[in-house]
């Protein structure tokens, strides 16, 4: 990695620091991997440094993506008008099918495009594996390097299939033992808990209906015992709740307290449906929620109660959640769901734009651990920076530059810094050719929805 300092220089800059300091006309600097300066004005001379231009750009901490299933890039568009339930029947027979190289350029394509809208640290819930697909999670590592994000895949699992009473056909899914292995070594082979750290391990059982309690319980106590993070899916449907209530006379939160699954290292996707007493004890235990907005509403889920989570004090950072349930993969685009489902809820004052910001970035950051690397722009903190350009017809004259690129049209991005090093430059991903991938991807789509003759 070159240590030549890279300047950006004349942009306005939402620092979200402790003071939340915005810098009308300002600059950053980073050197290595590191950001070392921050400031109003112009940035001080620095031999050899690259200098962009900022002017007409607003500089944001990157993005933190908090739950994805990134196999399913692969696999959009299908069953498009179903519910939950529904939609997993019909795709487990597809997913059935995923390999290392479909998962390969799968995660590679879904990579690339959350890097296109403002992503740094992506993290990825992959829990189907197939007994030939391979080395799917080792696939998905391989794309994130090439892309160049900041990874934290979550080791998914079930253990419940059809013939139990769960929705996976059997070739999916695994036996416990074979499952909490699987587990610990991907944790001895790729986790890496160094604070500049590109690489952390998830343990990350599917949901309760696809798992049983004793893996639950197993799962939490070999994270605790490897210091790694939870997480799984909970609370998405009311089927769901009436599934838990029927078979275990509880609601699927008081279920996941039950087997070890509240605390400030665990996270859940979605969170919709929770009571005002899950949601208090939620936020007493500083569990977290990945909040899912496109996803929910493309399956008509619900909308899951983000003012009332972040008030009992519950983190609640973004997910686009998986490409079969949301074709888009924007994490932008996240952030303006976010802000305008918690309104179409709550009223206009439920979530403000600034508030709507800090879901994508210091509270994601938060949710996996790591708000004192990244997550704000700062002085020591690691170089994840997004630079939007707000100076075309789409959003100029927008007086509020936070209000411009959170309630506006997808604006340009003109760089986006990973680590301190260059993944998108003029709204194009330059660590990977992305008209290459795209044929791939609708290669790999053909081949596994084509019924065999």
């Amino acid at each position: 990695m070159s240590t030549a300092p890279l300047v950006i220089d004349g942009a306005t800059v939402v620092t979200l620091d402790g003071e939340r300091r915005e810098l009308t006309t300002g600059h950053v600097v980073a050197a290595g991997n590191r950001i070392v300066a921050v400031g109003p004005g112009p940035a001080p001379a620095y031999e050899g440094a690259r200098v962009i231009d900022g002017r007409g750009c607003l500089v944001t901490p990157g993005f933190v993506n908090t739950h994805q299933h990134l196999y399913q890039w692969v696999t959009r568009g299908l069953a498009a008008d179903a519910t939950l339930f529904g939609w997993l029947t019909a795709l487990y027979p597809v997913w059935s099918g995923i390999d290392e190289e479909s998962v390969h350029v799968a995660a590679k394509g879904a990579l690339a495009r959350l890097a296109r809208t403002g992503c740094t640290t992506a993290a990825d819930h992959h829990y189907v594996f197939p007994r030939s697909g391979g080395e799917l999670l080792e696939a998905e590592i391989r794309a994130a390097a090439e892309v160049g994000l900041r990874f934290h895949p979550a080791r998914g699992s079930m253990d419940l299939s059809e013939k139990d009473g769960g929705l996976p056909p059997d070739s999916v899914v695994q036996d416990r033992d074979e499952i909490l292995a699987a587990t610990e070594a991907a944790i001895d082979r790729w986790h890496d808990p160094a604070p500049d750290s590109m690489l952390r391990l998830v343990v990350a059982p599917c949901s309760p209906f696809s798992v049983t309690g004793e893996l639950m319980r197993e799962s939490a106590e070999l994270a605790r015992r490897k210091g790694v993070r939870l997480h799984t899916h909970l609370a998405e449907t009311t089927d769901e709740g009436d599934w838990c209530q029927e078979r275990f006379g509880c609601t699927p939160s008081e279920y996941a307290e039950e087997l070890g699954w509240t605390g400030p290292d665990v996270w859940f996707a979605h969170g919709i449906h929770f009571d005002d007493a899950e949601i208090k004890r939620l936020g007493r235990t500083a569990t977290g929620v990945a909040h899912c907005p496109s996803s929910n509403a493309r399956l008509g889920a619900g909308i899951a109660r983000v003012a009332d989570l972040r008030a009992a004090g519950c983190p609640v950072g973004l997910g686009v959640d998986g490409a079969a349930s949301n074709e888009a993969g924007s994490l932008l685009e996240e952030v303006r769901h976010a802000l305008l489902f918690a309104r179409a809820r709550g009223g206009p004052q439920a979530l403000g734009v600034r508030a709507a910001l800090e879901l994508a970035t210091l509270d994601g950051a938060r949710i996996l651990g790591r708000e004192h690397e990244i997550g704000s722009v700062e002085v020591g903190k690691l170089a994840d920076l997004a630079l939007w350009r707000l100076d075309t017809l789409a959003h100029s004259g927008i007086a509020d530059p936070v209000a411009a690129l959170v309630l506006g049209s997808p604006p340009p991005l003109e760089l986006l810094l990973v680590n301190g090093r260059p993944v998108v430059e003029h709204d194009t991903v330059i660590t990977v050719d992305e008209s290459t991938l795209a044929t791939q991807v609708a290669s790999v789509q053909k081949h596994l929805t084509t019924p065999p003759l």
